[in-house]
């Protein structure tokens, strides 16, 4: 049984390493937008045991919009692999990478504010008379596709 541990954990190593090399190594972009995922989740969580959740109706904890929202996150990750592949094929350092990796760390990050928003922390009314416009936009759009 112990054996069987020791060649699980480096079976776990091999595929983080294989991971990380396919993201492009591991630097401070890379740690930055893993943070912010790691809080979106976890502030989601908070609103949806809260109660307050704007992703389904009742405002609770809904499987299928947490796992979409998991694998919206995969995405991220595997276009974060493909801006490697495309910097590594064309000789560009890592500008399409750190691109993609700034433009979805934005992106949590203004979804950990609408969550912090939600959960009633205070934020300075400019900054949530903007993100009430950018829920708005998002809205219309959302129900116009579903």
């Amino acid at each position: 049984m112990r054996e069987a541990m020791k060649w699980l954990y480096r079976l776990f190593s091999v595929a983080l390493a294989a991971l990380c090399r396919g993201l492009g190594g591991w630097d401070g972009a890379l740690a930055l937008l893993f943070t912010c995922m790691g809080l979106d989740v976890l502030t989601g969580l908070l609103c949806a045991l809260h109660r307050l959740s704007d992703k389904t109706e009742g405002g609770g904890f809904l499987s299928r919009s947490f796992f979409l929202g998991l694998t919206r996150k995969a995405a991220v990750l595997a276009l974060v692999m493909l801006a490697a592949a495309l910097d590594g094929a064309m000789g560009t350092g890592a500008v399409a990478r750190l691109s993609v990796i700034g433009f979805y760390t934005a992106g949590e990050g203004l979804s950990i504010l609408e969550n912090a928003a939600l959960l009633g922390l205070p934020l300075p009314g400019a900054l949530k008379a903007a993100l009430e416009r950018l829920r708005g936009e998002e809205g219309g759009g959302n129900q116009a596709q579903g």
